[in-house]
């Protein structure tokens, strides 16, 4: 009954190497699952391509328009050479919301660490992007053209900060409204559970919200994606 207990990591397979504990949780069973099941729905859903797109080709090119779409205007030029890992970025991480709305499920992106993870993952892919396309000179993001260097000892830091804070924002935005609006769907099960016949009205408006936790779903893994996006166009196009 405690709405806490949801999100509590379980071992499934003990496991440790060296004194570190690398057991197969519950989080990580669904993180695979979610990149199982995505590219599975996406596969079962382009399996027979035609001219005249049937329903499920037209909702997958729907879909991949639409993260193509985005990734084009957060990017900018050169986009195409990360759209496969912003659309693997949006697919795990919505496959994960929506993972977690299903009765006796985990939900992986209430959890600090495998989200925090996929953050650091983007920052190390944004800061590898401009490392190569602008060699050393990358580094003058943290002091941009035109700043006296006599304030270098002030603007760096405050540079430096901004962009580590980059992976903070992303995990602890996407990790706040999943917990809680699982948190509120749990207390109302609960309560609906007690209740009896008493809980038939706000059965209804679980329902409802069940409904708005599925675009809650979407939205957050759109806005965690073309946060993503924005920080690699950052580093494509720096102009230090």
């Amino acid at each position: 009954m405690n709405p806490l207990h949801q999100f509590q990591v379980k071992t499934l397979i003990p496991f440790e190497l060296g004194g570190l504990n690398l057991a197969f949780t519950n989080s990580a069973l669904f993180i695979v699952l979610s990149a199982v099941l995505g590219t599975l729905i996406l596969w079962f859903l382009l399996r027979k391509e035609a001219i005249i797109p049937s329903t499920g080709q037209s909702l997958a090119e729907s879909l991949y328009g639409f993260i193509k779409s985005t990734a084009h205007d957060s990017i900018g030029e050169g986009y195409e050479a990360y759209l496969p890992f912003i659309l693997s970025v949006f697919i795990l991480i919505f496959m994960g919301n929506l993972l977690g709305l299903t009765p006796y499920s985990f939900t992986f992106t209430s959890q600090l660490a495998p989200v925090g993870a996929f953050a650091l993952l983007g920052l190390f892919v944004s800061m590898g992007v401009g490392l190569y396309h602008h060699k050393l000179a990358w580094f003058r993001t943290f002091l941009p053209v035109g700043i006296p260097i006599i304030l270098a000892p002030l603007v760096v830091p405050i540079e430096l900060i901004s962009f580590l804070a980059k992976p903070f924002s992303l995990t602890v935005r996407l990790v706040m409204n999943m917990v809680v609006g699982h948190i509120l769907l749990k207390i109302l099960a609960n309560f609906i559970y007690t209740s009896g016949i008493g809980g038939a009205f706000p059965l209804v408006f679980v329902m409802l919200l069940m409904v708005f936790e599925l675009g809650i779903a979407f939205l957050q893994a759109y806005i965690y994606t073309i946060l993503t996006s924005i920080y690699l166009g950052e580093a494509l196009h720096s102009h230090a």
